[in-house]
């Protein structure tokens, strides 16, 4: 069993897990007083952590039950919870396949909630007309969020060494 497959089912992997999706929860309500855009747009500080994929397989899953759980309280309805936790499950899984490139991390996570999040608002509105405000507002948090936030954190994890 290489070393890669074996930290991902150990309990140390699994305690990685449940640690991020509490973290990634947390940071989503401690900044849920943030005023919606429209009504429907939310910033989540939370979104920096989507480039932990880069240093761990176990936050895939981390991110995936962290923003899960959120959708489901915090969110705006079943395609906020179904299409938002596919986005993040994507991102996080493409990140992790990226990870021998550092720079890239916050991209998949960007690309993937850009691509799909503004639907699901749209969905939860009943109207389409707005799709390019949502894509624009969505790109927006979501580049300031994992591409500047996210690299921050990247870059200082990195220094620290805690995945190491």
């Amino acid at each position: 069993m290489n070393s890669e497959k074996k930290s991902s089912l150990s309990v140390s992997g699994i305690v990685q897990a449940a640690v991020i999706a509490a973290l990634y929860a947390a940071l989503s309500f401690l900044t849920g007083f943030i005023p919606k855009v429209g009504g429907m747009f939310q910033f989540r500080v939370s979104e920096a952590l989507t480039i932990l994929p880069y240093f761990t397989v176990s936050a895939v899953p981390g991110l995936t039950i962290g923003c899960l759980i959120t959708n489901i309280i915090l969110g705006g309805g079943p395609y906020d919870i179904i299409l938002g936790t596919f986005a993040t499950l994507l991102g996080a899984v493409v990140t992790r396949l990226l990870r021998k490139h550092k720079f890239l991390a916050p991209l998949p996570p960007i690309i993937a909630n850009t691509v799909i999040m503004p639907f699901a608002i749209a969905l939860t509105a009943g109207t389409f007309e707005s799709v390019p405000f949502f894509i624009l507002s969505v790109g927006l948090e979501e580049l300031v969020s994992c591409g500047v936030l996210g690299i921050v954190l990247l870059l200082a994890l990195e220094k620290r060494n805690i995945f190491k």
